[in-house]
C-alpha cells in the first residue's frame, strides 16, 4: 500500500510540502493517513492509536491547512485554532513541530501557554503580536480566557476559530482537568472541527466525544503481533520488553550496574513519586562519573529547561514521575527503565512508548520483586504486551549501597530524602491499582530499607511496634549530621536552639486540638436521642408498610417507577400525566370563591 504523501487523497499547499521534505518526512504513518483526509473534509475526529504512532503530524497538518483554506484571512487578536495537552512538555513538543511549518507560513503567528512562566508575558507578547494558532496546557488556558484585559481580550479572539485538538485526550481527563476543560469549551463556537487523540479510549473519553463532537469519525491504528492473524498489541512491534526478578536490596546495585554498562546510551529511568525522583537522581549523579543524570517530576519548576536539555544530550539519564510518561518524543531513548511498576496498567505501556519511536527500535525493562512475578501475565493479558525475562548478571555485581549510606552520613540533605522517598514509596505501593499483585504484607520492610541505603528507619505508624531483623540500622546520631549547604546548616542549629529554649520547633505547625463545646455525657445523651428517633421511623415505616395489602404494595411501586422516569427524562409529563391518572379537569371552586362570585 502506497503511504507516501503524494498519495493522499486531499492535495497538500507548497509550504507544508516543502516542510515535510525538509524534515524528511518521506512516508506517512497508518494515523496519518486515516485522519488528515478526513480532518481537512470538514469532519471531527477520534483517533485511537499506539504512542510513538505520529499523532501529531496527523492534526498539526490538517489544522494548517483548513487555516490556509479560510476565505476571510484570519485578523491579528483572531484566534484559527487551540491545541490543548495534558503536560508542559508535550506542549513544548508540539509547539517545535508547529514552529517549523510555521516558518513558511509568516502569515501565521503562534503563542505556547504553558505553566512555570509569567503569564503577563503572555498577555504581552500576543498584544504585540496576535497568535492565530495556541498550544496550551488546560490550566493556563482556562486562566487567560478568563482574564478581561484592557487591550487583550482571548474570549473574544477565539470567536474565529475553526479548530480545536485535544491531544492525549485520556490523560486530560485522568488528571483531573475536566472542569478546566468544560470552561474552555464554554467560551469555543460550536460550529468548529474537533479532534481527539489519545493511546486508549477510556469511558471519560467516551462521554467527550458524544457532548463535544458532531458526528465524529472514530478512528483505531493498532499493530498485529506476529502470533496470532487477530492478535493486537499496543506498543510498537519494534520494542522489545524486558522483566528482571530481583530482591529490594538488590535493585539499586543492579540498576547502576545497568546504566554503567551502557554509559554511551540514552536512558530514561521511572520512579513512582516525586520523592523517590530527587533521592535517587542524587544517588545516581554522585555514582555515575562523566554521565550527565537529569531529574523531571511534577513539582519541580524548571521542568522546561530540564527537558530541552535532555532532548539534546546524546547520552545521559533522565529520572522521572510519570509526568514524563506520556506523549513526549525524545530522541534517541535507548532503554525505558521501569524502577517501580507504575501505579495503573495503562501506564505502563505509555511508559514503554518513549523509546521506539515511529520506526526506530528500543527496549523496556521493569524491575519485579519475587513476589511480583504475577504482573508478567497480567500485563501480557490486560495491556496485550509480553514480557521477556533478562536475567541479572552472572558476574558479581558491586556493592554500591555503602556509598549510599555514607553521602547520607555527610549530608543531611542527602539523608533527609532517603527517608522522604522511602515512606512515600511505602504512601504509594499500598495505594497501588493492582493491589492483589503489589501486597503491602509481602514487602520484606527490613530488605527495603536497606536497598534504599537508610541509616535508620523512619517513624511511622504502619512500622510502630514491629522487628525487622533484615535491617541493621547504622551506629551514628543522625540529630548530628550537618548540611553541606552552610546557610541550611545555620538555619537548622538556630531552630535547634529555639526549640531547647522555648520547646517548641519554629515554623512547625501546632496540631490542632478540636475543641468539645458540649460536655461528653451531653453529647452521648444527643448522640443516643437522635438514634432513637431514626429507629422509631424506620419502625413506624415498617408498620405502615405491613398494613398495605398486596394490591396498594404494587401500586405505590408503579408510582414509583413512573416517577423515576418522568426525573431521568425517559417519559414526558403528559404521559406521566395520563399513566398516573392524573384528573386534569378544573377544580370546583371553594364557598369562599362561590360567595364571591
Amino acid at each position: 500500500m502506497d503511504q507516501s504523501w503524494s498519495s493522499l487523497k486531499v492535495t497538500l499547499s507548497k509550504p507544508i510540502r516543502r516542510t515535510l521534505k525538509e524534515l524528511g518526512f518521506k512516508r506517512m504513518t497508518p494515523v496519518q493517513a486515516a485522519c488528515i483526509p478526513l480532518f481537512m473534509t470538514n469532519k471531527d475526529v477520534a483517533a485511537e492509536a499506539i504512542t510513538g504512532s505520529g499523532k501529531t503530524l496527523a492534526f498539526v497538518i490538517p489544522l494548517l491547512e483548513i487555516l490556509l483554506r479560510r476565505e476571510e484571512k484570519l485578523r491579528k487578536r483572531d484566534i484559527g485554532a487551540v491545541i490543548v495537552t495534558p503536560t508542559r512538555e508535550l506542549a513544548l513538543q508540539i509547539d517545535e513541530v508547529l514552529s517549523q511549518f510555521l516558518s513558511h507560513l509568516p502569515d501565521f503567528t503562534h503563542m505556547l501557554l504553558i505553566g512555570g512562566n509569567n503569564p503577563m508575558l503572555n498577555v504581552e507578547k500576543m498584544q504585540e503580536h496576535g497568535a492565530h494558532v495556541i498550544v496550551a496546557t488546560p490550566g493556563r488556558l482556562e486562566d487567560m480566557l478568563k482574564r478581561q484585559q484592557d487591550d487583550l481580550n482571548l474570549a473574544a479572539g477565539v470567536k474565529a476559530l475553526e479548530v480545536l485538538v485535544l491531544d492525549e485526550a485520556d490523560r486530560l481527563l485522568d488528571m483531573g482537568f475536566q472542569s478546566s476543560l468544560n470552561t474552555i469549551l464554554s467560551y469555543l463556537p460550536k460550529q468548529r472541527r474537533t479532534g481527539l487523540f489519545s493511546a486508549t479510549q477510556t469511558k471519560e473519553v467516551e462521554d467527550l466525544i458524544r457532548a463535544g463532537l458532531r458526528n465524529p469519525v472514530r478512528i483505531s491504528v493498532k499493530e498485529k503481533t506476529g502470533n496470532t492473524e487477530n492478535a493486537v498489541q499496543r506498543t510498537p512491534q519494534l520494542l522489545q520488553n524486558f522483566y528482571m526478578i530481583c530482591r529490594s536490596n538488590e535493585k539499586f546495585n543492579l540498576l547502576v550496574d545497568f546504566l554503567q554498562s551502557q554509559r554511551t546510551q540514552k536512558h530514561m529511568v521511572f520512579f513512582s513519586t516525586c520523592a523517590a525522583v530527587d533521592y535517587f537522581s542524587r544517588a545516581l549523579d554522585a555514582l555515575l562519573k562523566n554521565t550527565p543524570v537529569l531529574s523531571i517530576h511534577g513539582k519541580k519548576d524548571n521542568r522546561n529547561s530540564v527537558f530541552s536539555k535532555f532532548r539534546n544530550l546524546a547520552s545521559g539519564v533522565l529520572v522521572c514521575t510519570d509526568v514524563m510518561g506520556r506523549g513526549v518524543d525524545i530522541p534517541h531513548v535507548h532503554w525505558v527503565l521501569q524502577y517501580d511498576p507504575p501505579s495503573s496498567a495503562s501506564n505502563f505501556v505509555h511508559r514503554c512508548g518513549r523509546t521506539a519511536r515511529i520506526g526506530n527500535t528500543g527496549n523496556a525493562l521493569v524491575f519485579l520483586l519475587p513476589s511480583e512475578d504475577t504482573y508478567i501475565n497480567f500485563i501480557a493479558i490486560n495491556q496485550k504486551v509480553p514480557l521477556k525475562e533478562l536475567k541479572p548478571p552472572d558476574r558479581a555485581v558491586k556493592d554500591v549501597l555503602p556509598k549510599l549510606k555514607h553521602l547520607a552520613s555527610i549530608d543531611r540533605a542527602m539523608y533527609e530524602k532517603g527517608m522522604k522517598a522511602f515512606v512515600s514509596f511505602l504512601q504509594a505501593y499500598a495505594k497501588h491499582e493492582c493491589s492483589l499483585i503489589f501486597r503491602w504484607k509481602d514487602l520484606d520492610i527490613g530488605e527495603l530499607a536497606t536497598g534504599f541505603g537508610l541509616l535508620q528507619l523512619p517513624k511511622m505508624p504502619e512500622l510502630k511496634g514491629k522487628q525487622f531483623p533484615n535491617f541493621v540500622p547504622t551506629n551514628i546520631d543522625v540529630n548530628k549530621i550537618a548540611f553541606k549547604d552552610k546557610a541550611r546548616e545555620k538555619l537548622r542549629l538556630e531552630k535547634l536552639k529555639a526549640f531547647r529554649e522555648t520547646g517548641e520547633m519554629p515554623g512547625s505547625r501546632k496540631k490542632q486540638v478540636k475543641v468539645q463545646t458540649v460536655p461528653w455525657s451531653k453529647a452521648k445523651e444527643r448522640k443516643e436521642k437522635k438514634k432513637c428517633r431514626r429507629e422509631g421511623r424506620q419502625l413506624r415505616k415498617k408498620r405502615k408498610m405491613a398494613e398495605l395489602d398486596d394490591d396498594e404494595l404494587e401500586d405505590l411501586a408503579k408510582d414509583a417507577r413512573l416517577v423515576k422516569k418522568l426525573k431521568k427524562g425517559k417519559i414526558t409529563e403528559a404521559e406521566f400525566d395520563e399513566e398516573f391518572e392524573v384528573d386534569e379537569e378544573t377544580p370546583e371552586p371553594s364557598a369562599k370563591e362561590q360567595t364571591k362570585v
